[in-house]
């Protein structure tokens, strides 16, 4: 009979103490997976969802090296998108190392006070695990004090969200200050082209491990709305009217719109309280405080959620936008619904976003329901994915008629095709 347990993984049996006392009692699919490849050394490549475990699935491995080899420098750094993440990440091996005399820290930006100080010392004085945002880590490397030569393990946490986020070229400016003899692992939600040719610069012979993306949970009522863009903040306001709404992330893919979003709920008499990239990492931790404790029930947010935020028992997300990418649509969605509960998640669709929709409804392999708009709004546009997107997708869909006209092939720059998702360098996010 297989061991279905983490003790045959023969762990240091400190790391296991600190296993059993955070609760875990059996590895996920990833954590099956991944932690003998990471214990025989050898590069990594998975591609994972968030909350499938996979944290955990190479934090395990990499604490049991450092607690047998004792190291006197930094051993490990793991690069993530957010400071969300990288807080989260911090946390966990607090947990998992409670008996382990391993040391670590989160650097990112948007802190007051002298964060800066504590970061620069852990820095200099050699932490054993370094969780980094990209563009932080790079502006201490530019203060020249920054000394990762000894390093054994880098991993790449939510590779294809810092790709996206435009850190290329910082990572690989990190990558070459780093050693060529290491280990090092790549974690993935999704796996397009631009991950594996990043990957061939980067990891050397490498293992490969790839999980099916999960669908929706069953428990989630999927909804959607056909509108113009003028037409999404009325809408709101009369859903959330007429909805008994307990707990609601409203997510949007523009930081512009969230401060709108929560003036115009406000002025209604909700309680709604908005997080960005922009806030402070106090500010943002104050505002999850609140909503976790129901201080206020609707939180509107960016993407920088999506894939990190936990809170039980919400009632509705709402898509405000259609992600650009589909998987983003299951990891929002996810929010609600969880542990056999049941929850609605209401995308609402504009003209310029339905081709994104053709690409959700393949992933998830079911039709998202289109409902008509409420009495005494004026018609939304026509559902007509082809014609509204000039990059051609959507048009194999539940489609079987042929085109009278040969097909335009011409590239549109604007909207993603296929897999291939378009990397946005947006600068103002290093900072992160």
């Amino acid at each position: 009979m297989i061991d279905d347990t983490f003790a045959s993984f023969n762990l240091h049996d400190d790391l296991f103490s600190g296993i059993q006392a955070m609760g875990f009692k059996s590895p996920t699919p990833i954590q099956k997976q991944a932690i003998p490849v990471i214990l025989e050394n050898k590069d990594l490549i998975a591609c994972a969802q968030t909350g499938t475990g996979k944290t955990a699935a190479y934090l395990l491995p990499l604490l049991d090296r450092i607690s047998h080899a004792k190291h006197d420098h930094t051993s490990t750094l793991i690069l993530v998108p957010t400071r969300e993440l990288a807080k989260q990440i911090d946390d966990q091996v607090e947990g998992f190392a409670y008996f382990v005399s391993a040391t670590s820290i989160a650097i990112y930006g948007g802190n007051k006070g002298d964060s800066w100080d504590l970061q620069k010392n852990a820095l200099t004085s050699g932490a054993d695990i370094i969780i980094a945002t990209p563009g932080r880590l790079i502006a201490h490397m530019n203060m020249g004090y920054v000394k990762l030569d000894k390093l054994d393990y880098l991993v790449l946490d939510e590779a294809d969200k810092m790709l996206d986020m435009g850190f290329m070229d910082d990572i690989m400016r990190i990558v070459r200050e780093l050693p060529q003899k290491r280990q090092t692992l790549m974690f993935s939600a999704t796996m397009p082209p631009k991950i594996r040719e990043f990957a061939r610069k980067i990891l050397q012979d490498p293992a490969e491990i790839s999980l099916a993306v999960s669908k929706p949970a069953e428990g989630i009522d999927q909804r959607s709305y056909l509108v113009y863009d003028k037409q999404k903040l009325p809408l709101l306001q009369h859903l959330i009217k007429n909805m008994e709404v307990h707990s609601m992330v409203i997510f949007t893919s523009r930081k512009s719109a969230v401060n709108d979003i929560v003036r115009s709920l406000t002025k209604m008499g909700f309680s709604a309280e908005g997080i960005m990239s922009d806030r402070t990492q106090e500010e943002r931790e104050a505002t999850m405080q609140g909503f976790r404790n129901k201080q206020f029930k609707i939180l509107v947010a960016t993407d920088i959620l999506s894939r990190g935020i936990d809170v039980d028992n919400i009632s509705h997300v709402v898509n405000y936008d259609v992600p650009q990418d589909p998987e983003d649509y299951i990891h929002r969605i996810g929010r609600t619904a969880r542990a056999d509960t049941t929850g609605t998640a209401i995308t609402f669709i504009s003209d310029k976003e339905q081709h994104r929709v053709i690409r959700i409804e393949r992933l998830i392999e079911k039709e998202l329901p289109k409902l008509p708009l409420p009495e005494g709004f004026e018609p939304g546009p026509e559902y007509a994915p082809t014609k509204n997107s000039s990059s051609g997708e959507g048009r194999t869909f539940n489609n079987k008629k042929k085109r009278k006209k040969p097909f335009n092939k011409k590239k549109d720059s604007s909207a993603p095709t296929g897999e291939q998702r378009p990397i946005k360098p947006v600068n103002r996010q290093k900072t992160e």
